[in-house]
């Protein structure tokens, strides 16, 4: 008689969307593991079960947001360069706490945890890819892909924070705001 699966992928993703939830809420260095567990209807045990401990837990946060958004990159990427771009934006605004954790570096300074290499280098794929495929049509100067597609991705990221951190002006349109940054960065890059 096979066992009965006590952990499933489902109570899986619940600790990883409690976890994120909790660490935006009460920062990292609050957040523990049997609050973890208890928001989420289970034990400790099962937490310790799935990931191992904090570390393992938070590292498992940040690539299930890197997964996720590779995931939106990748769906986005017949658009070209303007639709990654505002895939990006558009993935962000959906998912504030994963963004921030994933490029905030907040949870570093408490517990050591970084994301994946592979599995973040792989939610970037999409951007280098398309840069390669606008070189190839003549469309963007001919220097290292990975070049280009980093420095575009930190325009693009730039701007999203700041409209995350509500930097802009009182009434800013960020929407208008946007497509404009993504069209002067397309020219830019001709």
């Amino acid at each position: 008689m096979a066992r009965p699966v006590l952990h499933d992928d489902s109570l899986k993703e619940r600790l990883l969307d409690t976890t994120a939830d909790l660490v935006h809420r009460m920062g990292p260095a609050r957040v523990t593991l049997r609050e973890v567990a208890a928001e989420a209807g289970t034990s400790t045990t099962a937490v310790y079960s799935l990931f191992g401990g904090k570390s393992q837990l938070l590292t498992a946060v940040v690539d299930n947001g890197f997964r996720s958004f590779g995931d939106a990159q990748r769906g986005a990427a017949g658009g070209g360069l303007r639709g990654l771009g505002l895939a990006y934006r558009e993935w962000a605004l959906e998912h504030p706490t994963l963004y921030r954790l994933m490029f905030g570096g907040t949870l570093a300074a408490y517990v050591d945890c970084s994301p994946t290499p592979a599995v973040a280098s792989d939610a970037m794929a999409p951007l280098i890819e398309a840069v390669t495929s606008a070189q190839n049509a003549g469309a963007i100067r001919d220097l290292p892909a990975e070049t280009v597609a980093v420095a575009i991705w930190g325009q693009v990221h730039g701007l999203v924070s700041l409209q995350l951190a509500e930097l802009g002006a009182p009434g800013t349109d960020w929407d208008a705001f946007y497509s404009e940054a993504i069209d002067a960065i397309a020219r830019g890059w001709a």
